[in-house]
């Protein structure tokens, strides 16, 4: 009994001194280091020297085609914004003209190559919610995963939005839809807004739009 009790008893003041006993104490002796790996690691420190790189820094340069990340909590230019250089034009960057009016015109080239590469932005960006048509029945539309806010791409009032605005919402997001500033640049945003268009184009799509010497292919 009583030799259980001075286990005990013994226990008890050991653990109460390594919890509280050495509070505030100061010590010239080397810590303790239970993973010494993790406060001594072989790495680069910022701008130093190295004989690893050919051009002896640590800093590497950015890989090419990598796209800046730039949050809305960061003072920025309007000609900066994500891309990586200057550009004169203000409208290509924001989607507004010099009055601050949300502008029309895509101002990359309208071709069968700008579109293939919209498209496939789209697919990989878009389609989840908007769906692979623009008709808002993607993969995680309300029928299926319950996610009622995705809109329709090819309802009347997107179809008339300006360019400038549709390039802003690819860029910015607008309500519950995130922004993709951080993962498509400047130029390839309006190629989006490209095929954007031309989905919408395509719902409203008509026999008289068919060059005639095709329309027999379309079996109807």
């Amino acid at each position: 009994m009583i030799r259980n009790f001075l286990i005990i008893y013994f226990f008890a003041i050991l653990m109460v001194f390594s919890v509280f006993g050495f509070r505030g104490c100061k010590s010239q002796r080397t810590p303790i280091e239970i993973f010494p790996d993790m406060d001594h690691q072989a790495k680069f420190h910022p701008q130093d020297r190295t004989s690893f790189f050919p051009d002896g820094r640590t800093d590497r340069p950015p890989v090419p085609g990598a796209v800046p990340f730039v949050t809305t909590k960061q003072e920025i230019f309007d000609h900066l914004r994500p891309g990586g250089h200057f550009r004169e034009d203000a409208y290509v960057v924001t989607g507004r003209n010099g009055n601050g009016e949300w502008g029309d015109g895509i101002p990359v080239e309208i071709s069968r190559v700008n579109m293939e590469h919209g498209r496939e932005l789209y697919n990989i960006y878009c389609a989840i919610c908007h769906g692979t048509s623009g008709n808002g029945r993607g993969v995680i539309a309300a029928e299926r995963y319950g996610y009622p806010t995705i809109v329709s791409l090819l309802q009347e009032r997107l179809i008339d939005q300006p360019d400038g605005q549709v390039y802003n919402t690819v860029a910015n997001g607008w309500n519950t839809m995130k922004g993709y500033a951080s993962q498509i640049n400047v130029e390839d945003r309006w190629k989006v807004v490209l095929y954007v268009r031309a989905l919408q184009r395509a719902s409203a799509g008509t026999m008289e739009d068919v060059p005639e010497a095709r329309r027999g292919e379309l079996e109807l």
